[in-house]
């Protein structure tokens, strides 16, 4: 029986490209909120921002970092990169948005390499779709282009980036160096030089920002899909994977970063946890990418498809080894929205469809409970969302600011003119499957990042908390924080401009004079001999917990 070259039909009239002020749009919309006008989050975000800034502070070492005098356990190179960004745009730019513009770059490189790793491998001859008897199929470029609009759609509409990709962390720069590396795997037929001096920058620069084990097993991957590709011109790529392989090694080792901790156990309950995570991070290119693996199951050794899964399933692996770490699975995104570009030829109109309706329905109410929450906040209509909010964060009080409310407006009206013009008639393009999830996901996202942000900037960061404590420390005072946690000990540190030291036995050896103890489950703490307790006080979010206050009953001489 004969059977088609590739499961995929394309005419030309689909193969037309999403405008680029449109694409633009998308990402910027996507990118930019969350970038302004809040403070560092608990609990990664403030950790790695309190290391940032107190090297552009000069109150640590950039060598040897140290926050609360606790060293620094994770890569020194993504906080480098922070704190060297602090320097030089603080005069103009606060330290936490100053912080914060090279990782958001690193999320836009992200989305661009995406797009381009997609363009080159929907390029080569066996991710072509099938020629028509008379003509009429889709133009290699333009195919190619369309491929990688959808591919950049499917990253945008995956919910796991969401939160990780806006934050001040190394995993964002293990994106970047993943999505770099599949790139210059991709590029390897058409873009010989520039491909082998990615393969060279990307693996070294996962191993330096914190994943060795990562960079070991892609350049492994990478080796064996350059040898047993049939260009010539990625076989003549293997020796340079190799030397990034064994630079990735090198940096590692130099770096003092090698991480063994296998945390994968034979407990029902974790792969239940891991399953879960997958279910709802991965969502919705993990259900295009299984359907792309299905349709193309007789070319998964073609390299349109054996590039982004072998990515994609490297990331999974060594997540699912880690015990489920989320932010080692958002490593794999960059191959799942290959993948799921992919099924885009292949879907049939049920399918895309069924994607639509449901992405305005859900995204639709998403958009119309935030709404709903704002209103009551600002107008007490309903009356609801406002007493919750009250009950969830206490003292919180209500700010207005009439740009946010216009972004909102102009996000929410780009949101109904673009489910207008999906649902008014039947589009041809490849990527129209997508444009409503990645559409209803930076909706989403904008709204949140507006509307809501004040009283999400009010409980998910520290200075309320830090604002609490203020009126029984004083200024300049020095702080045993032995049990609170890096977070706390960054927050304390940058908002409350204290001196902490955050060491195990900080009650006994440092000679500060203020103790701060954590109160888990109302379970009280004791200070010991030789402090009084001055306050108990709570963030706003807390309801069991606290930080309880003590002062040393005698400062010895030379305390803090």
């Amino acid at each position: 029986m004969n059977r088609n070259p590739t499961p995929a039909l394309v005419t030309q009239r689909a193969a037309q490209r999403l405008p680029r002020t449109a694409l633009l749009l998308f990402c910027a919309a996507y990118v930019l909120p969350g970038v302004f006008g809040r403070d560092p989050w608990r609990v990664a975000d403030i950790t790695a921002f309190g290391y940032m800034a107190a090297m552009a502070e000069g109150r640590t070492s950039w060598l040897a970092p140290m926050v609360g005098q606790l060293p620094l356990e994770q890569a020194l190179l993504p906080h480098w990169l922070g704190a060297a960004s602090i320097v030089l745009l603080s005069p103009l730019l606060g330290a936490e948005l100053a912080a914060r513009v090279p990782f958001a770059l690193l999320l836009a490189l992200t989305l661009a390499l995406v797009w381009y790793a997609t363009f080159h491998l929907a390029r080569t001859e066996a991710a072509q779709p099938v020629a028509f008897a008379f003509g009429g199929e889709a133009d290699t470029v333009a195919y190619a282009r369309a491929m990688a609009d959808g591919a950049v759609l499917a990253l945008i509409a995956t919910l796991g980036l969401l939160q990780l990709g806006h934050e001040t962390t190394p995993a964002l720069v293990q994106l970047a160096g993943v999505a770099l590396f599949q790139w210059a795997m991709a590029s390897a037929p058409f873009r010989r030089q520039r491909a082998r001096a990615a393969a060279l920058v990307a693996l070294p620069l996962v191993a330096a920002s914190g994943a060795p084990g990562l960079a070991l097993l892609l350049g492994a991957i990478g080796i064996v899909l350059s040898r047993l590709s049939a260009y010539e011109q990625v076989r003549r790529l293997v020796p340079w994977v190799f030397a990034a392989t064994v630079a990735a090694v090198a940096t590692a080792t130099l770096a003092k970063i090698w991480q063994f901790g296998w945390r994968l156990r034979a407990d029902p309950d974790q792969w239940l946890g891991i399953v879960r995570l997958w279910l709802w991070f991965l969502w919705p290119a993990s259900l295009l990418a299984l359907w792309t693996v299905w349709r193309w199951r007789h070319h998964l050794f073609n390299r349109h498809i054996a590039v982004p899964l072998t990515v994609t399933t490297a990331a999974l692996a060594v997540s699912t080894g880690l015990g489920g770490a989320d932010e080692v699975l958002m490593l794999g995104l960059p191959g799942l929205a290959v993948l799921a570009a992919f099924a885009l030829p292949t879907l049939q109109r049920g399918a895309a469809a069924a994607i639509d309706w449901f992405s305005v329905f859900f995204f639709s109410a998403c958009a119309i409970a935030v709404w709903g929450i704002y209103t009551s906040l600002h107008l007490g209509v309903p009356g609801a969302p406002a007493r919750n909010v009250a009950r969830l964060a206490t003292g919180y009080e209500p700010s207005f600011s009439a740009v946010a409310l216009a972004v909102a407006l102009a996000g929410t009206a780009a949101w109904v003119w673009l489910v207008r013009w999906r649902t008014a008639r039947h589009r041809a393009a490849l990527w129209k499957s997508l444009v409503l999830p990645a559409g209803g996901v930076a909706l989403t996202w904008l709204l949140v990042m507006t509307l809501l942000l004040p009283v999400l900037d009010y409980v998910r960061s520290d200075r309320e908390w830090v604002a609490r404590i203020a009126p029984h420390v004083p200024p300049g005072s020095c702080i045993a924080a032995p049990d609170v946690g890096r977070a706390a000990i960054a927050a304390l540190e940058h908002h409350g401009r204290w001196r902490v030291d955050g060491r195990p036995d900080a009650a006994e050896a440092s000679g500060c004079d203020v103790l701060l103890r954590r109160e888990r489950q109302r379970t009280h703490v004791r200070a010991g001999p030789g402090w009084t307790e001055v306050a108990r006080v709570q963030r706003p979010d807390e309801r069991r917990d606290a930080t309880r206050i003590y002062r040393r009953d005698t400062a010895p001489a030379g305390g803090g």
